[in-house]
């Protein structure tokens, strides 16, 4: 087809959902984006896992996508939170008939379970190792050509690009960026005692330590670690021997899951907050992370993106049962308003959480750990935390309850 309901620049995690997830409901999408699956879908591609929220997995399960995914995340059951190793902790559990908080996935399943859903979608033309070289926003719609030589139409532009989103940038949406002068290092390890499916997120001044719950392998318990480093360490940290870096890694860890290894394939990230003030213009609208880009603190990147995939969702759903335009100021009004506090509200937590955890110093611990032990003690404040750990807060769209529009 040369013409679908909306033109999707970006076939990621959130582009491939939102194609999906428009299917679902009857919507058509053409999805382009130059990356080649071959590459993309390779076991060793980034090595990254994503905590994805038990609202995005009723998602998941609304648009046909869970079963992919069955069996391949491991749940997890609870969440502690501690300052460096000091006494003073903060337990997040759900409550017995409460389900997981959510489930961690190697981010390759997940990619390659949302390409293939995408790909099995019969209102879906996904066209891979494809680009863009011309889009034009008109007044009746919206017309690219492609570097294949087709041309294609849409009456709106979705741009899932990413965080360098060239679409976002030529309609001259501005953004509010900065960097956190921060690495992520990623890798999975194996260790000798079992997580108990539980997440852990110990705080050091220069940045979060997360150990992040895997399924057991063949070799035995493992586990994922998103640790941060300052920028200028990175690259020493990424050269140091396996040995050494997992000797360092359980010195952080104080020792609680016992002998740690072996040792994945490891990877950085430099760290950096953005956030577009607005991500509609005229017949666009912005998802995932050409939207926003937020600290990786409280595992939230991807699942901002699925809250955007919902809302928008059941924003086009209802107006094309209107009858109405999907490109209509109207609409990209309301998805503007939906999205754009929410974004607002988890950005200025998580950046608020990292500098708050970076203050230096014996006496900020002490705030900080009479701070856990405080919320650890008032069950009204915790629900509200795991409220946001699990996507429910808020005016929550009908795809994240686990309901079709």
């Amino acid at each position: 087809m040369d013409s679908a309901d909306v033109l999707i620049l970006g076939g990621g995690l959130v582009g491939s959902a939102l194609a999906t997830a428009l299917d679902a409901h009857g919507l058509t999408a053409i999805v382009v984006d130059p990356a080649d699956p071959a590459t993309i879908l390779a076991a060793g591609f980034d090595g990254r896992a994503s905590a994805i929220a038990s609202a995005p997995m009723r998602m998941f399960e609304a648009i046909g996508v869970a079963p992919r995914l069955t069996g391949k995340g491991c749940p997890i059951e609870g969440i502690r939170v501690t300052d460096g190793l000091a006494p003073g902790k903060l337990d997040f559990a759900p409550d017995a008939d409460g389900g997981a908080l959510g489930h961690m996935f190697e981010n390759r399943i997940l990619r390659t379970a949302l390409f293939e859903a995408a790909q099995a979608a019969p209102g879906v033309d996904l066209r891979m190792r494809t680009r863009a070289v011309s889009v034009d926003r008109g007044e009746f719609g919206v017309t690219a050509t492609l570097d294949s030589g087709a041309v294609v139409r849409a009456p709106l532009l979705i741009a899932a690009e990413g965080r360098n989103s060239p679409t976002r940038d030529a309609a001259g949406l501005k953004t509010a960026r900065w960097s956190y002068d921060h690495a992520a290092m990623v890798a999975t390890f194996g260790h000798e005692h079992s997580h108990e499916n539980i997440a852990f997120e110990i705080f050091y001044p220069e940045g979060p330590f997360a150990i992040l719950p895997l399924l057991d392998d063949a070799n035995g318990h493992r586990s994922a670690i998103v640790w941060t480093v300052d920028a200028a360490d990175a690259a020493g940290m990424s050269k140091i021997s396996d040995r050494a870096y997992l000797a360092e890694a359980e010195k952080r860890m104080g020792g609680f899951l016992g002998k740690l290894g072996p040792l994945s394939g490891r990877f950085s990230h430099p760290l950096g907050f953005h956030h577009a003030a607005w991500i509609t213009s005229d017949r666009l609208a912005l998802v995932g992370d050409a939207a926003h880009g937020i600290h990786p603190i409280a595992g939230q990147g991807v699942n901002v993106g699925f809250r955007d995939v919902a809302t928008l969702v059941e924003v086009l759903v209802e107006g094309k049962r209107l009858g109405m335009d999907l490109g209509d100021p109207q609409l990209l009004a309301r998805y503007q308003r939906w999205r754009g506090l929410d974004t607002f509200m988890v950005a200025a937590a998580t950046d608020g959480l990292t500098r708050l955890f970076g203050i230096p110093g014996k006496t900020a611990s002490a705030v900080r750990r009479f701070g856990l032990s405080a919320v650890d003690k008032l069950p009204p404040l915790k629900d509200w935390f795991m409220a946001e750990a699990r996507g429910e807060s808020g005016d929550v769209p009908k795809l994240l309850q686990g309901l079709t529009v």
